[in-house]
């Protein structure tokens, strides 16, 4: 009988929870190899901090899940199936911090890219980590964000995309990769979206440049700007990297994470020879922790997010 727990095999992965359409399975054989969200990566996820054993901001992520499905034409989110599924993986036992990650695909299909109507998969993994650090290195890639495509906007499982910009940020010793978009906009990182500060003002990229709508985005505009804050959502060049008294990170495991410095990636030569030019954006170092307006938003993100877990 498992516990539905996956067991490590990759040298010190922490144990995943894994459970799917109902059962905890661990790392027993539990999905289709016919499934849409294998075969063509045809399905939308969702990843949110857990504190205590509780998803926070549960209903903000399950209402951007809705809109994603929406978006892929797939049928709304059935609630009730999926808390069965997170309740099952934060039974198994204490998780004073992790992350749960759940994930809704079109179901078993043809090979190809039409769907079985109605053929839904539900998975729901949690798995405990470390806490985030306050201050991270992130690498601006010669890739773009598709900011005018069918899946602009939307959390789907088709992320080959991000696996390649994030290992190249990798490569440098940056934690997280920042992209432009089509039209060479600042964008949004590959898990992450950015805010700068210049001259004082928070400004982040404007939903219209393509990022996705963030959970922690929200929650930090929002928030900041209840406590007094001027924030500002508009489209950004690249160059604001270069000029802003201070960068962040936000996302739904690190809240809000200041980038100590930022590394610029050359052309990927090493990538099928392609010759990729780096965006216009000079590596910097800001500083080993966050600045001041940094701090600000950390310890209100912190206090508001305590005093309320399903804000």
């Amino acid at each position: 009988m498992t516990d539905g727990t996956a067991r490590s095999t990759t040298g010190g992965m922490p144990q995943v929870r894994v459970w799917v359409d109902g059962r905890l399975v661990g790392d027993e054989p539990s999905f289709s190899a016919l499934d849409h969200g294998i075969t063509v990566g045809d399905g939308v996820f969702e990843t949110g901090k857990v504190e205590d054993g509780v998803l926070f901001a549960a209903d903000r992520h399950h209402e951007r899940m809705d809109r994603s499905l929406a978006g892929l034409g797939l049928p709304p989110l059935d609630r009730a199936r999926l808390q069965e599924g997170i309740d099952a993986v934060l039974s198994v036992g204490p998780m004073p911090f992790g992350r749960l990650r759940y994930t809704v695909t079109a179901g078993p299909g043809p090979l190809g890219s039409e769907r079985v109507p109605g053929a839904t998969t539900y998975l729901v993994t949690a798995q405990q980590q470390q806490r985030p650090a306050a201050t991270t290195e992130v690498a601006v890639v010669p890739w773009a964000r598709n900011d005018v495509g069918a899946l602009a906007g939307l959390k789907t499982t088709s992320y080959a995309d991000n696996v390649v910009a994030l290992a190249a940020a990798k490569q440098v010793g940056a934690s997280e990769a920042i992209l432009p978009n089509t039209a060479g906009l600042l964008c949004e990182g590959t898990g992450s979206n950015v805010f700068v500060v210049v001259g004082g003002v928070v400004r982040t990229p404007s939903l219209r440049s393509g990022p996705l709508a963030g959970v922690t985005r929200a929650l930090t505009i929002e928030w900041l700007q209840a406590e007094g804050l001027e924030v500002v959502e508009e489209d950004l060049p690249m160059s604001v990297l270069d000029e802003a008294e201070e960068v962040w990170i936000t996302s739904s495991t690190r809240d809000v994470c200041a980038v100590g410095r930022l590394h610029v990636t050359g052309p990927a030569t090493t990538l099928g020879g392609r010759e990729l030019a780096a965006p216009p954006v000079r590596p910097r170092s800001l500083g080993e922790g966050p600045g001041p307006v940094g701090r600000l938003a950390r310890e209100v993100f912190a206090r508001r997010a305590a005093a309320d877990p399903n804000p």
